[in-house]
């Protein structure tokens, strides 16, 4: 696939102060932010739009290498023991001075039952205060890529948590929310002004910000709109600077456009479906007594019934690259000689036979309609092709907001059947492990978005010593044990890396990064 990605010319003023007049930024997603909580929702466009706000104790630049924030420097000092050297002179933006008070607090709330954010310290047994800008990380093993988890890990304010009541975090899996779900207080470039849940978010630089702006922002308006003929039109009438995504079907009609352009690119983001493996009766099916799903011949006949080349050419049009593998090339850890079963309907239908399930049976997919390109209309064309097969799905779309309150939903986990993307946050293979293969354990924080109760001992085994293997080599022909090991068992059923579509306006440069987070610090915008 030919890209026309852009880290575009904004990238050049990062070593330097904007001169240009301030202007703002006004923008669209095809969905809203899930909370502004920034250990509520584990979820790519919540936590980089947070990230404008809150800051974590490292950070990422325009090329994603790790950068010092609010710690300065970092260092192994024991094989169990990390030390983290903070900032001084950080203020939050109530004027609350930063400090390991502040650090110590956001640890034991992002380890919350309700945080989505128990991984970012997944194997710390405590932290300890060594004086106000000293912190030391005790880990039950050597875990070396500690701190790589730690940019979207941000950083809380403890006197104004506990001031508002916002000691726990927004549980977003229970609809439940707290102080900190609609107000914000952190460290970061910029401060929110105003929140209209749906409608639109404005924000204004942060005159106290310890680091130097790179942006000419006096404000940043953001407004979801799912609808993707109303963004399209909202770009190309500028009455919006920046969307995304741009639907494919209109990329070069932005293009064409004597104002627009369309910023392409390669995300580090798997789109895959996932099965209930779990309960011994699948909710909702006409399987009576039975969970298909726990059959290792009823998950592939589905995988091989899938036309993958198909979604690439007609409802991707070129824009994704399919897959054999959970994570994208670009992924520490990735399996380069995973090849995807092929599409074959009659194996498909000779595997369900084998199984028992001869006429097929009934299922209910989750879907998202507004989070991943074309996730609706890719579910569309799986429910078509499982049809073929006999399997009869009830295609249940709609918006992530209730998709990921159902599928993560109180009294376990409301789904059979589910279409899902991830990208590594920390861009190694463990996140994904991690969060979506290990067994379920709600005490550490495994397997939290392992939404089918997908298990393995011996993969579980080898997650464990992943992460505390110092030796590359090693390490790496584990993780590629381990991602051989899920794709004999079709734990999972991988599909595509999705690509990026960033509609912008003349006039406007923007840093677009492969982990498709948005960065307002590194606007400019021609007023």
């Amino acid at each position: 696939m030919r890209w026309r990605h852009a880290l575009a010319a904004s990238s050049i003023l990062m070593t330097a102060a904007v001169e240009a007049s301030a202007a703002s930024l006004r923008y669209a997603f095809q969905g809203d932010v899930g909370t502004l909580d920034p250990h509520g929702l584990n979820e790519t466009f919540t936590y980089g739009f947070v990230g404008n706000v809150y800051e974590g104790l490292t950070r990422r630049g325009p090329d994603l290498a790790m950068e010092p924030s609010l710690a300065v420097n970092w260092e192994m000092v024991e094989p169990t023991r990390w030390r983290f050297q903070l900032r001084e002179g950080v203020t939050f933006h109530n004027g609350n001075s930063f400090n390991a008070d502040d650090v110590l607090f956001s640890a034991d709330r992002a380890r919350h039952p309700a945080s989505g954010f128990a991984a970012r310290l997944a194997g710390v047994t405590d932290v300890i205060k060594i004086d106000d800008y000293t912190v030391d990380f005790v880990t039950a093993e050597p875990n070396p890529i500690l701190p790589y988890e730690w940019d979207t890990w941000y950083i809380m304010d403890q006197e104004w948590a506990e001031a508002n009541g916002a000691e726990t975090p927004t549980d977003i899996a229970n609809q439940t929310g707290s102080f900190a779900h609609m107000h914000t207080n952190g460290t970061g470039p910029f401060v929110i002004q105003q929140r209209e849940a749906d409608l639109k978010t404005v924000a204004i630089p942060n005159p106290e910000w310890w680091d130097t702006p790179t942006h000419n922002l006096d404000e940043v308006i953001f407004q979801p709109i799912a609808n993707d003929s109303t963004r399209v039109a909202a770009l190309l009438s500028g009455e919006m600077d920046l969307i995304y995504p741009v639907p494919i079907q209109d990329i070069r009609r932005v293009d064409a456009n004597s104002d627009t352009r369309v910023l392409t690119g390669p995300e580090f983001r798997t789109i895959f479906l996932g099965m209930d493996q779990t309960r011994d009766e699948l909710p909702g099916s006409d399987a009576a007594g039975r969970n298909p799903f726990k059959d290792k011949r009823v998950r592939q006949a589905i995988y091989q019934a899938i036309d993958i080349e198909a979604i690439q050419k007609k409802i991707m049009r070129g824009l994704s690259e399919p897959t054999a593998a959970m994570v994208a090339p670009e992924i520490e850890g990735y399996p380069e000689d995973l090849e995807r079963y092929p599409y074959d309907p009659e194996a498909a239908r000779d595997l369900l036979a084998e199984a028992g399930y001869p006429d097929g049976f009934r299922v209910t997919l989750d879907c998202p309609n507004d989070r991943y390109v074309n996730d609706e209309a890719i579910c569309q064309a799986i429910v078509s092709m499982l049809a073929k097969i006999g399997i009869k799905i009830d295609l249940l779309a709609q918006t992530k907001s209730l998709f990921f309150a159902k599928v993560l939903g109180q009294g376990g986990y409301d789904t059979s059947f589910y279409l899902l993307g991830w990208t590594p946050n920390t861009f190694d293979s463990y996140s994904p492990l991690y969060n979506l293969v290990q067994s379920r354990d709600a005490a550490t924080g495994a397997g939290t978005f392992n939404l089918g109760g997908y298990s393995s001992p011996e993969i579980d085994a080898l997650a464990a010593t992943i992460l505390v293997e110092t030796d590359s080599a090693r390490r790496n022909a584990m993780i590629d044990e381990a991602w051989t090991l899920l794709h004999e068992d079709v734990g999972y059923i991988p599909l595509h890396h999705q690509g990026l579509a960033w509609g912008v306006r003349d006039g406007v440069d923007v840093v677009q990064r492969p982990d498709n987070q948005l960065f307002w610090q590194w606007v400019t915008v021609e007023p």
